[in-house]
């Protein structure tokens, strides 16, 4: 399994996380692998075979070949039906909705085919160049190319909704909206309907995610396997929410998760 990870253009740093390829060799037994919510949106191109996403225990759909992959709130499964060759964007919670025009809550908890979002024609000419390429260097030109292009006509995202995610991120989900608008309390429903609209999720369900991160990440990075702690360090009430909020985002308790063979793909992404 090779897992790599590049950083953006300077002009695309505030929107763009990283760029990410990821290479795993044919195998006769794949197991699934669970897909957890990470706040951020993707976009993703699939190089190489086939892969499915579970809709329920034994029904699944093939992921589009060229897609971005919306804010998700609860956890999925995936498999892959053969050579695993991916090349993809992750941008930050109010990235990509400078990039586009469709209401971002439109893609929240699902694939969506790059054509329904740019039209045929470009989504076509883009994703022939990303399969064309021969390098991870000339795909992520190729992209970044585009995004400027279309970074240059418009930006949609409010300033208030970045600032809100901002400081969500800074205080790692902790920070609330009473605090972030301070005196301005009449912006709350503005913000809520705008932080759907253009982020996916509401503020607190974007707050959880990310402090779940911090918790996943202590895990992973063996800081601390007592529970408690966790809780204490990422700022939950007690022990007890933290592993229902697990629960909610994960599927599994937090002792489950570590060396589970279904969160090899999940831990990969979180370490």
């Amino acid at each position: 399994m090779n897992y790599q990870t590049y950083k953006p253009h300077s002009d695309l740093e505030s929107l763009i996380s990283c760029y990410w390829t990821l290479e795993v060799p044919a195998e006769s037994d794949t197991q699934r692998q669970r897909i957890i919510p990470d706040g951020t949106i993707e976009m993703a191109f699939i190089l190489g075979d086939d892969i499915k996403r579970y809709t329920s225990e034994d029904e699944f759909i093939l992921q589009p070949r060229a897609m971005v992959l919306g804010q998700i709130i609860e956890p999925f499964y995936i498999q892959p039906t053969g050579y695993v060759n991916t090349f993809a964007i992750r941008f930050y919670p109010y990235g990509f909705g400078n990039f586009v025009t469709v209401p971002i809550k439109d893609l929240a908890n699902k694939e969506t085919p790059i054509e329904l979002l740019f039209g045929k024609k470009i989504a076509k000419e883009l994703e022939q160049k990303i399969v064309e390429a021969i390098s991870s260097s000339e795909r992520i030109e190729i992209i970044e190319n585009f995004l400027l292009d279309r970074l240059n006509e418009k930006t949609t995202v409010d300033k208030i909704v970045k600032t809100t995610i901002d400081a969500l991120i800074a205080t790692k989900g902790n920070a609330s909206i009473t605090s972030i608008l301070k005196e301005d309390l009449s912006k709350r429903r503005q913000l809520e309907r705008n932080f759907i609209k253009q982020i996916g999720v509401s503020p607190k369900q974007l707050g959880k995610v990310i402090r779940l991160q911090t918790a996943l990440k202590m895990l992973l990075n063996k800081k601390s396997e007592n529970l408690t702690d966790i809780a204490y360090e990422s700022e939950y009430f007690d022990q007890a929410h933290f592993i229902k909020d697990f629960k909610e985002f994960t599927g599994i308790n937090p002792k489950a998760f570590l060396g589970n063979e279904n969160m090899i793909l999940s831990t990969l992404f979180y370490k």
